[in-house]
């Protein structure tokens, strides 16, 4: 049977170069190899005939003996199947650095890690902002070899098994496989005298105090970066990031809610009968509000901008005072003697002092009568 055309096997013209070649090439490797078709005789052939075309076409000499004298040419000087395998190996390499997702020379220069620090602040720090201290451990280069992981004097060798790749090729027929050297473990390098410092890690751990600034408005969960504050890289990479983590200490006062504040104020029954006037602290000092007669437990009074400014905001939020009316306690006798007096007066025209408890009543003997 006649061998086609090597051009025409490649699908590429004769005045293709050899990057052309070569695509042509690794194109039809990946889609007729026998691994993707298993089984499938006229797959494996064209497999062996595209092969076959790109070791010739792939040699300078060899295509012009077969660009002269055809096929008769390159079985002459001695090429065809099983000939010389110029360039075949690089292309090939490349295939299945598609297939199973790896290069050759691979980088072994890493960035360091993230870390994360929990900051505890009060709702006044929050809210003014402030500039802290914090000590953390983190990983840093050595000083004593510069990072370089060698002793001082000498230098790590480049590995000889991978040629400072990081990685080692496995190549049986037709597969070849990329993994890490056994010999460097992926570094690239081989360190015969290792610092004492460090070991050869080329990081040592360390504790170093770090200045925070807190801008005015940050929130609980807000965090803080500071950027090359955590830990260092290997083989020279760059260090990582710190992340410092906001958390508001309880307060004794406010509740935050965003940017509004939150209060409970307590006032005696009288003042919420009869009205009058409560002074309530805000985080700028003391404010005062006009409480309204007939005040009733968990009436809310709004003051205004006496709340938070956050971080992304234009204006303060607001600081709401939740009223609690609190029960007096030991009473003296003429205390009891007067509430015993107004509750007698009271009951007496009950649907007019006490309109909720009236309505209130009225609806559980709705419920029970159903």
């Amino acid at each position: 049977m006649s061998k086609r055309d090597y051009y025409e096997v490649l699908g590429v013209d004769r005045g293709a170069d050899e990057s052309e070649i070569k695509k042509a090439y690794r194109r039809l490797a990946m889609k007729h190899h026998p691994d993707r078709n298993s089984g499938n005789t006229k797959s494996e052939e064209l497999f062996k005939e595209a092969k076959e075309a790109y070791e010739v076409l792939a040699d300078p000499n060899k295509r012009a003996a077969y660009d002269q004298y055809g096929h008769a040419g390159v079985e002459a000087s001695g090429g065809g199947a099983g000939g010389s395998h110029h360039g075949f190996g690089d292309a090939f390499s490349d295939i299945f650095g598609d297939i199973f997702g790896g290069r050759a020379g691979r980088s072994n220069i890493h960035r360091g890690a993230d870390l994360r620090y929990n900051l505890e602040i009060s709702l006044e720090q929050a809210a003014r902002g402030t500039e802290t201290k914090i000590r953390i451990p983190a990983m840093e280069t050595c000083e004593n070899c510069h990072g370089d992981g060698a002793k001082p004097g000498t230098s790590p060798k480049t590995c000889p098994t991978c040629h400072g790749h990081g990685q080692v090729r496995m190549q049986q027929g037709f597969f070849s496989i990329q993994q890490t050297c056994p010999k460097c473990h992926g570094n690239g390098k081989i360190i015969a005298n290792p610092c004492a410092t460090c070991g050869g890690s080329g990081r040592v751990k360390h504790h170093k105090t770090l200045s925070v600034k807190i801008p005015a408005g940050v929130d609980d969960g807000d965090r803080i970066r500071l950027s090359s504050e955590g830990e260092a890289g290997t083989n020279g990479g760059p260090p990582g990031d710190l992340y410092v983590v906001i958390h508001l200490a309880s307060h004794s006062v406010f509740q935050r809610d965003g940017n509004d504040l939150h209060c409970e104020i307590p006032i005696s029954f009288g003042t919420a009968a009869l009205g009058g006037e409560i002074e309530v602290p805000t985080l700028d000092g003391h404010a005062k509000i006009k409480i309204s007669p007939e005040t009733q437990t968990g009436k809310i009074f709004r003051l205004r901008g006496k709340g938070i400014k956050g971080v992304r905001s234009h204006a303060n939020g607001d600081l709401l005072c939740h009223v609690a009316i609190e029960t007096p306690v030991k009473l003296t006798a003429r205390q009891k003697e007067l509430l015993q007096e107004l509750e007698e007066l009271s009951q007496k025209d009950n649907s007019r002092h006490s309109p909720r408890h009236k309505s209130w009543m009225e609806k559980a003997r709705e419920f029970f009568s159903e």
